[in-house]
């Protein structure tokens, strides 16, 4: 009995198990996204508990949170992780070098909503464009938005506080990206680069050879960044959604309120001095900032608390400390905190 396989065979049975895998796994995704207050209820049931009380409102919004955020991030990591097989590092190098002011800036930061980097790992590649041969003020416009305005924020944004917020953060953000390296840009400050930076920016550009892949293999990379994502970050999940649980059953509703209220004109650059010397990402901030809006927050002092986590974060300053000066790093974070500031009014303004 003749039992090899043609090479076409061998390649249609992987994508017939992953395509069998998917039908099977997305409606069960679909159908625990819209149990989890039945889950909640059931387990705080299990235990003896109602939300009448401080502790039993606590563990249900954990309970509730928790496969919430998981099953989100989970969803969202695996579609990501396709579609960035079309923006892979190299790739975004070659988009971006030879790009001008302007355009450029704006496809950086565009590129940066689909690419999977947080503040400390956008640091190579920032490195790595600006030896591609990208201008300065188009490679801050990427370093900006590649953490701030992140995939994962946006889709739990949407998931959580609906299509209006998500929209609002994505444009604002999208405006500081490009705005400040437009600024950055105009003031010409490649000598505040270190020496050894300076040296691979006047390198040659890269030229690279697209990579092309079939489905099978962008459903493994989608798989495996699952993997690598969802695995590193959600000790900082549980961590966010216990501490978010903590708020939201203990702490009274008007002292949040009166802190960072709409009417407390100061709590937005407060919100933006306490979220500096944090580093989480948006998956573990995001529980924090539910907590906090349904404790009576104000919308925009929240988001401005949540941007500064994340893109002005001191662990990535440090990071920057290895390419930029400190004349650099210091126009950077501020013209990234003035124009999250600016976000932190307009939402409380608008919204």
């Amino acid at each position: 009995m003749n039992t090899t396989t043609s090479p076409a065979a061998a390649q249609t049975t992987p994508l017939l198990r992953w395509l069998l895998g998917l039908a099977v796994v997305a409606p069960l995704w679909f159908w625990a996204y819209a149990h989890l207050t039945d889950l909640a209820d059931a387990v705080l049931s299990l235990i003896g508990l109602t939300r009448q009380t401080a502790l039993g409102e606590a563990l249900h919004f954990f309970f509730y949170d928790t496969p919430k955020v998981l099953l989100l991030l989970t969803g969202i990591v695996f579609v990501m992780g396709i579609v960035q097989t079309f923006f892979a590092p190299e790739r975004t190098r070659a988009l971006l070098a030879g790009k001008r002011t302007g355009v450029g800036n704006v496809l950086a930061a565009l590129l940066g909503i689909v690419t999977p980097f947080c503040s400390c790992s956008a640091v190579p590649l920032f490195i790595g464009l600006l030896s591609a041969g990208v201008p300065l003020g188009v490679t801050f416009s990427f370093l900006i938005s590649a953490p701030m305005v992140n995939e994962v924020a946006l889709a739990l944004l949407f998931g959580m506080f609906g299509w209006k917020v998500a929209g609002l953060y994505l444009g604002m953000g999208l405006l500081v990206a490009i705005v400040a390296g437009l600024v950055i840009g105009r003031l010409r400050m490649e000598r505040h680069l270190e020496d050894w930076v300076q040296v691979i920016a006047r390198g040659e550009a890269v030229h690279v050879q697209a990579e092309r892949l079939n489905w099978v293999q962008r459903f493994e990379a989608g798989w495996r960044h699952v993997r690598e994502i969802v695995g590193k970050v959600w000790p900082y999940v549980i961590a966010g959604i216990a501490l978010g649980a903590g708020i939201h059953g203990y702490v009274p509703q008007d002292f949040m309120a009166s802190i960072m209220g709409r009417e407390a004109w100061w709590s937005v650059p407060v919100a933006v001095l306490l979220g500096v010397p944090m580093y989480t990402n948006a998956a573990g901030i995001i529980p924090i900032v539910e907590a906090l809006i349904g404790k009576g927050a104000a919308l925009g002092t929240v988001l401005a608390f949540m941007m500064s986590v994340i893109a002005l974060s001191a662990p990535e300053m440090i990071i920057l400390r290895k390419a930029l000066k400190p004349r650099l790093i210091a126009t950077f974070a501020g013209i990234v905190a003035a124009g999250i500031l600016l976000v932190g009014y307009v939402f409380n303004l608008v919204l």
